[in-house]
Formats: structure tokens, sequence, C-alpha cells
């Protein structure tokens, strides 16, 4: 099938710099999009020209209601629309718009797990959000958490975070037991100054709209009418995440962030994350995102990092001893090859579809 779109004024940003946008449909929808004087020629499959018409249509109809993303945020609100069939260009704009009351800046998917967590928060009272560093879990997190008590769906907001110290003994701490947590939970504090006027926030902390609570002394408490966001739950203990869950108190919502590739405690198999996971999957009222390294919003680097720290592991996981007499050429199901096979099948299942 092949169409020819209207060129409209002011379309131009949606081809993005050096028509990053026009080659990331091409890549992902398998269309070919020519450029010429008097309209754009999209050629593919009925169904992919289709979703290309829609984004051009949708953007039309966004930047006649005045709503101009910046390529950055264009790039990003693409790639989660050709991911998703469901989603268009307009819901995604709508949804960030309604997502951002209140708020400093815009908070907008950048990938589709982060759009599903988005939206998992908001039909959930408990979410966990699990994967590598940089996938924005604990920043959507937050975001959230403002728009929720902006809109009045919670009237505070509640920090959790436990001390434990990433490979380092920081030793005795000076000062009261706020500035004691204070080094803890900086990225919380980082998302929310990044999100709301730096006033505001220091009012809200003074008047414990914003509470900081160590997770060493949640015991005993009913948290109702809160937005709680627990903060690296891979360095909590088995005892300690049962007790953070059974906090949650009527009208309350609760997101668990953690990454079980960066397990800070003495024995990594007691992690409270880890048996979360295996525990509550599949409980009713409870939802799990899993992040990917494709998910990773800081600099493309990070993404490079986490994916050699993986294949490292993956080396690591093969048995050491593969047995003198094993035919790796015939038995691919107890030599070398085999191994390898096994090891990355279970990966694969192991890793969010």
């Amino acid at each position: 099938m092949k169409i020819a779109l209207e060129i409209t004024p002011n379309l131009e940003p949606l081809f993005g710099t050096r028509d990053e946008n026009l080659k990331l449909m091409e890549d992902s929808l398998g269309v070919r999009i020519d450029l010429r004087s008097d309209a754009v020629h999209v050629q593919g499959s009925e169904e992919a020209v289709r979703r290309v018409e829609r984004i051009f249509a949708d953007f039309e109809s966004l930047r006649r209601a005045g709503v101009h993303p910046y390529n950055g945020d264009l790039l990003a609100m693409l790639k989660v629309v050709v991911a998703d069939p469901k989603i268009t260009l307009k819901s995604l704009a709508d949804s960030s718009r309604q997502r951002s009351t209140g708020i400093k800046r815009s908070v907008q998917a950048r990938s589709a797990n982060q759009q599903r967590y988005l939206e998992a928060i908001e039909q959930n009272d408990m979410v966990f959000g699990i994967g590598p560093a940089g996938t924005g879990k604990t920043y959507l997190a937050v975001a959230m958490a403002v728009a929720a008590m902006n809109a009045k769906k919670a009237s505070r907001i509640i920090l959790v975070r436990p001390a434990v110290e990433a490979g380092e003994r920081l030793g005795f701490l000076p000062g009261s037991l706020q500035e004691k947590v204070d080094p803890y939970l900086r990225p919380l504090y980082d998302a929310l100054y990044d999100l709301c006027e730096p006033e505001r926030v220091d009012k809200m902390l003074e008047k414990n709209i914003i509470e900081v609570a160590p997770l060493a002394f949640m015991r005993g408490r009913t948290l109702n009418d809160a937005f709680i966001i627990m903060d690296e739950a891979q360095n909590t203990t088995s005892e300690q995440m049962k007790m953070f869950l059974t906090r949650l108190g009527n009208n309350s919502k609760a997101v668990i962030t953690g990454d079980i590739t960066q397990i800070d405690l003495p024995n990594p198999k007691r992690s409270g994350l880890v048996e979360a996971i295996n525990l509550l999957e599949g409980v009713e009222g409870i939802a799990f995102c899993h992040f990917e390294d494709v998910d990773i919003v800081r600099h493309t680097l990070v993404q490079r990092i986490i994916r050699a720290y993986e294949q490292k592991n993956l080396q690591q996981e093969l048995p050491l001893d593969m047995g003198d007499s094993v035919d790796a050429n015939h038995s691919p199901a107890t030599g070398v090859h085999g191994a390898v096979a096994t090891t990355l099948s279970s990966r694969r299942h192991s890793q969010p579809q």
C-alpha cells in the first residue's frame, strides 16, 4: 500500500533532527518514507501505513491545540507509539498532560515499559518497579506521587529507603535523625526538586506533607491517605520487606523500586525484594513492572555499561566443570553449547516479555 500525506505548515518538527523520527518509523514499522516537495510518500503494509498516517494526523491535531513537544520528548513519545499499536501520539500527550498537573516540568514516558509502569501505578495500589539503574523507576514514581497529591488523591508523600551503603562503611554520621538519613534519600530529593519549585518542596518537608521515614522506624505504623515510595528495595531483608508491605492503610498507594543486580546486603540471597517477586507475583492489586537496558534514559554509555556487566554475569553462570568425556558437537544437552543454551534460555524466561 502506498499513500501521499500532505505537508502542512510547521510539520518539519515531526521529521526530527536529520530525519531521525522518520527513520525510527521506517525501522520499527517496516515502511518506506520518501520526502517530496509536495507530499510525504509512505509505502508498506496497510496496517503499518495507517499507523504512520495516524501519527501525522495526531501531530497536526496536537500542533493546532498548541502542544509543541521538544524533539527529544517527541522522539521518546514516538518510540512508545511504534512499540505498542494500542497507544497513539494524542493519547500519550493527553495522559502526560493529566499526570503533569501542578508539576514544574512535563513527565513523559520514554519507552513502552515506562508507559506500562505509569499505567500500573494509576491502576494498582501497589507496584514494584524492577530494573537496572537509569530506567526512571524512582523519578517516575516521585512524579506520580506529586501529581496524586496535587490532584487531592493523597494528602502526603512518604519516602522510604534502607540505610545500606553501596560497598562502603561510612561510619558514624553526626546530626539529627533527619540529617543522618538524608544522604541515603538524596536521589528522591533530587527528583522532588526537579519536579517542583525548591521553596515549595522545603515548605512541604517542613510541614511534614513530604515525610522522610527511615525504614527501621516504620514498624507499628499504619499509613493512610498517603503515596509511599520505597527506593533501593533490593537492600531490604525479608523481614523488613514484609514489615513495610503491611504498613499500607486506607486510600494509599505504594511503589517499591529496586535493582536486583545491585544488592549490597552481606547475604544477597536474603534480599526482601527477590523474595517478594517470588511470593507476590499474581496477587490481585499488585503489579510488577520489569525494565531492561533499552529503557535507560541516562547517557547512552549507561546502556553499554549495563550490557557489559550482564555479559560478565552470563559468563560466570556457565558451569566450570564440563566433564572430560563430553563431546560438545554431539551432546548439546550436556556439552558446552548446551550449557550456554540452557543459561541463555533460563535468562530469557526470567526476563519480562
